[in-house]
């Protein structure tokens, strides 16, 4: 089924299947695809879905639609094309993938997360950097995957609950009211402000734009919802 992939500064933040006929784009939380971004109008493109065949179409936004670096009205898709909206790229993806990322995971008060297993003591592996951030980046040799990590909720009825981050990426949040993305990369993981007027806290603080390096033990809010970030 063809999808969109919607990423920025390399950090992807949501995923979304064209199942409709036509699937809207732009700042309005009333779209289809919302993107809370000042450099995307309010009804900004739509996608066009006729059987398999999939069409961009730019609704005279300010700032246009470009495919592969170029600015479009209307433009048929093929797989693997790179739509780019304001700072945002979308890449349209027509085959099946391996699926590498997560729905996101909604905290409604009197509910708890759907929870995965917890995981078992991973086998020993090189130890982490004790500041991998500020760190050149290791060679081949040197590279060691990101331990475990766990979002744990702290407030509300799920308060206790664990959610496991086994996927690339997690979002979190409540859909069109504030959502944030948790991306796994080789070093550790981030986090990023997905759509909704306020920026998520962490440890206390609003994040900006750029995606913000988690260590374990980081706090988090959104939504009203206060978690830890956990890597066992």
């Amino acid at each position: 089924m063809p999808k969109l992939i919607v990423s920025i500064d390399g950090v992807v933040i949501k995923e979304v299947e064209l199942i409709k006929e036509r699937t809207t784009l732009g700042r309005r939380p009333y779209n289809d695809v919302v993107i809370d971004n000042l450099a995307v109008s309010g009804e900004h493109a739509v996608m066009h879905l006729n059987g398999t065949q999939a069409e961009v179409e730019d609704l005279g936004s300010t700032n246009g639609t470009y495919v592969n670096g170029k600015a479009v009205k209307r433009q048929a898709l093929r797989h693997n094309d790179a739509i780019e909206v304001g700072k945002y790229k979308i890449r349209f993806v027509q085959e099946e993938e391996d699926g590498g990322y997560e729905k996101t995971m909604v905290f409604k008060p009197g509910m708890a997360p759907l929870l995965a297993p917890r995981p078992q003591p991973a086998p020993a592996v090189a130890p982490v950097a004790s500041a991998p951030w500020a760190a050149a980046a290791p060679g081949p040799a040197q590279a060691a995957a990101p331990l475990p990590a766990v979002i744990r909720v702290l407030s509300g009825a799920a308060a206790g609950r664990e959610v496991v981050l086994t996927k690339v990426v997690t979002t979190i949040g409540k859909p069109g009211v504030a959502v944030a993305s948790i991306t796994r990369r080789h070093h550790g993981y981030v986090l990023a402000h997905v759509e909704g007027p306020n920026t998520p806290l962490h440890n206390g603080v609003h994040i900006g734009e750029a995606p913000v390096p988690l260590h374990s033990g980081d706090t988090l809010e959104l939504a009203g919802t206060a978690m830890q970030f956990i890597q066992h």
